[in-house]
C-alpha cells in the first residue's frame, strides 16, 4: 500500500492534468470555429438582406414619397421619376430592422444583438439605428460589415450600387461565449465530477491505510493485553505444582490469588471488546434515573486509592456546582467517569495530581477533570475520540489498552445529549470539560 498509493495519486493526477489540457484545446478550437460560422452567417445574412432591400428598390415598382413630403414639379418631377429610388424613400429604419431580424432567426441567431444603418457610397446616412453610433467607433471588441445594395437596371445588363447596408455585431467575442454558455457549463461539469471521483478514491485509499494501520494496532495491542495475564497465570500455575508451595498453604493462597486476579482482568478486556463490537451495531439502550454526579465521582475516584498510593498521587475535589443532579443510566455514566479519571492516572507520571471541579449552569452541570501528565498534541486532541486511537505517550511505555476508552466517553456522552470538551497541551497535562442537562424538577 505504502508503495502503490503514491503511483495511484501521481497517475491519476497526470490523467486529470491531460484531460483538463485536452478540453481547454478542444475549447479554444470550438471557440475559433464557433467565430467563423457566426461571421458567416452574418454575411451571409448581410447579402441577403442587401440583395431583398435591392430588389425592391426598382424603378419599375412604385415610388414611395420622400420623407420630407413637398410637391414636385416640372423637371424635377422628372428627375425623380426616372431615378432609383433610395432606400430611405421605400423603407421605414423598422422595415429594415425587421428583415435582418427575420434573417438572423432563418440562420439561427435569435439572440444575436445588431446595430445598423444605410448610406449612400458617399458616406452620407440616410438612418441608422439606435445604438449605432456608440458601436460604430469600437472597432476592436464589435465586427462591422459592409454590403452594397444591388440594383437592376431596366435597359443594361449591368448591376449598380449607390447604397450600402452596415451592420455592426457589438462585443462578438461575448457573443461567441454566449452561444458555448452550455457546452462550457457542461465541460466544467463533467470535469468537477470527475475532480470530485478522485477526491472520494484518494479519501477512500487513505482511510483504508488509516484502518488498516488502526487494525495491525489493535492486533498489537490486544496480544500484549492477553499475553501479559496468561503468562503470569502459567508462572502461577507452575509454582503452584511446586512442592514447596503445596506445602505452603500461604502461598497457594497468593499464587490462588494472582491467578483469579489475572483471569478477571482478562475478562475486563474481553467485555471492553465485546462493548465495542455493541456499541458498533447500535446505540447505547440507557436505563435512566435520577444520579447524583458529586457522589458517583467520590465513589469512583475511591476505587483508583491503591493506583494512587502507588503514584504518590491524589485527587483534589472542587465541587462547586449548587444543583448535581441528573437524569443518566448508572452504569454507563459511572463507567464513562471511571474512563476519564483511569486515563488521567495512566498518561501521569509521579507524583499523580487530579483536580475534579464542578458548577451549574441554569440548564447544565459542568465538571472538568484535569491533571498534570503529558498532555497531547493538536493531532492527538482532535482525534482522541477516534475509536482504537492512542495518543502517542513520550518517554511513556508503560501506557496499556485498545484505544476504545475515549470512544465509549464520546458515545456516552452523546448518548446523554451532552457535550465534552478538550484542552490539552504537551508537558502541562490534559482536561476534559463534560455537560450534561440538569434533571428538571
Amino acid at each position: 500500500m505504502k508503495r502503490t498509493f503514491p503511483i495511484i495519486v501521481v497517475l491519476i493526477s497526470l490523467s486529470l492534468c491531460g484531460l483538463f489540457l485536452l478540453q481547454a484545446s478542444w475549447f479554444d478550437n470550438l471557440m475559433e470555429v464557433t467565430r467563423t460560422q457566426l461571421i458567416e452567417k452574418i454575411n451571409m445574412v448581410g447579402v441577403n438582406v442587401a440583395d431583398d432591400i435591392g430588389k425592391s428598390t426598382r424603378s419599375s415598382q412604385p415610388l414611395r414619397l420622400n420623407r420630407r413630403g413637398g410637391l414636385l414639379l416640372g423637371t424635377e418631377l422628372q428627375i425623380k421619376l426616372f431615378r432609383q429610388p433610395t432606400v430611405e424613400e421605400r423603407f421605414t429604419m423598422e422595415e429594415v430592422r425587421e428583415k435582418i431580424s427575420k434573417e438572423f432567426q432563418r440562420v439561427k441567431l435569435n439572440n444575436l444583438k445588431f446595430e445598423f444603418a444605410i448610406s449612400d457610397v458617399e458616406g452620407d446616412y440616410e438612418f441608422y439605428s439606435t445604438g449605432y453610433e456608440q458601436e460604430f467607433w469600437d472597432t476592436i471588441n464589435n465586427k462591422r460589415n459592409y454590403y452594397p445594395i444591388l440594383r437592376e437596371t431596366d435597359n443594361l445588363a449591368l448591376n449598380e450600387a449607390n447604397e450600402l447596408l452596415i451592420i455592426i455585431v457589438p462585443d462578438l467575442a461575448n457573443q461567441v461565449w454566449y452561444s458555448l454558455r452550455w457546452i462550457l457549463v457542461g465541460a466544467v461539469t463533467f470535469f468537477l465530477i470527475i475532480l470530485a471521483a478522485f477526491y472520494v478514491t484518494v479519501k477512500t485509499l487513505l482511510n483504508q491505510k488509516k484502518l488498516s494501520q488502526i487494525k495491525s494496532d489493535f492486533i498489537n495491542n490486544m496480544t500484549h493485553e492477553f499475553k501479559t495475564p496468561l503468562a503470569t497465570i502459567s508462572l502461577a500455575v507452575d509454582a503452584l505444582k511446586s512442592p514447596k508451595v503445596q506445602a505452603n498453604p500461604e502461598k497457594g493462597a497468593y499464587f490462588t490469588n494472582i491467578i483469579k486476579e489475572e483471569n478477571i482482568r482478562m475478562n475486563k478486556h474481553v467485555e471492553t471488546i465485546l462493548q465495542a463490537a455493541f456499541l458498533e451495531k447500535q446505540e447505547l439502550n440507557l436505563n435512566l434515573s435520577k444520579v447524583s454526579v458529586h457522589e458517583m465521582v467520590r465513589e469512583v475516584a475511591g476505587t483508583f486509592e491503591l493506583q494512587l498510593q502507588d503514584k504518590n498521587g491524589q485527587i483534589d475535589f472542587l465541587l462547586n456546582a449548587s444543583h448535581d443532579a441528573i437524569s443518566a443510566d448508572n452504569t454507563h455514566f459511572r463507567n464513562m467517569i471511571s474512563n476519564l479519571i483511569d486515563n488521567a492516572i495512566k498518561y501521569s507520571q509521579d507524583p499523580v495530581r487530579i483536580v475534579v471541579s464542578s458548577h451549574s449552569t441554569k440548564n447544565y452541570f459542568v465538571m472538568r477533570i484535569q491533571d498534570n501528565g503529558i498532555g497531547m498534541n493538536k493531532e492527538s486532541v482532535k482525534r482522541i475520540f477516534e475509536k482504537f486511537y492512542r495518543a502517542h505517550t513520550g518517554n511513556l511505555h508503560n501506557v496499556k489498552g485498545f484505544g476504545l476508552g475515549m470512544s465509549y466517553v464520546k458515545t456516552v456522552i452523546d448518548a446523554h445529549k451532552g457535550k465534552i470538551k478538550v484542552d490539552s497541551a504537551i508537558g502541562k497535562g490534559t482536561s476534559f470539560t463534560i455537560e450534561v442537562p440538569l434533571m428538571q424538577d
